[in-house]
């Protein structure tokens, strides 16, 4: 079976460095890491009290892994206002939390090396559950300052309408 249909040439799978996150219609400008997509289905066993001592399995609960964004620190304040829409410090009682619009839904799309969408996930019903506005600091450090949210989510599925693009050749120009 061939790993791709469209680039049958192909062998190599999708880098992971080539992505971008879409969200309120936008791409959310600077994310440098997204943490791994993760489900996970619980294990129930069963067995019937005249079975021999080996349970069967099945299916239950299945869970979403929360999704961390990282992107260093600018004067954009989307990481920040998404944040203070689940708790604001001083928004007074009962006004901490903005029940209308703090869940969001997420595009994450993988891109192939010539920048084009070769795979993308919607994920649902995304809210804050952690916010770093600032890593630590150290006057002897050499790092970029790096802040990051982290989503919990409802679940995600592949966008089925995104198929493999026909990625483009080149050729050397003639002298």
């Amino acid at each position: 079976m061939a790993r791709f249909t469209v680039n049958a040439t192909r062998l190599d799978p999708y880098k992971a460095f080539k992505f971008r996150v879409k969200c309120d219609g936008r791409y959310v400008a600077g994310v440098s890491k997204v943490s791994a997509l993760k489900r996970v289905t619980e294990k129930i066993e069963f067995r019937d009290g005249a079975e021999p001592s080996s349970p069967h399995n099945s299916p239950g609960k299945t869970t979403w892994e929360a999704i961390t964004l990282e992107r260093g620190v600018t004067h954009d304040t989307e990481f920040e206002r998404w944040a203070n829409k689940v708790w604001l410090l001083g928004a007074g009682l009962g006004a901490e939390r903005s029940l209308k619009d703090f869940r969001k839904d997420i595009i994450i799309e993988l891109l192939n090396e010539a920048g084009q969408v070769a795979i993308a996930y919607k994920v649902y019903r995304c809210w804050v559950s952690e916010f770093q506005a600032l890593p630590e600091l150290d006057a002897n450090g050499n790092a970029t300052a790096i802040q990051s949210i982290k989503l919990e989510n409802e679940g995600w599925e592949r966008d089925l309408a995104v198929t493999e693009p026909t990625e483009p050749s080149f050729t050397e120009p003639t002298t």
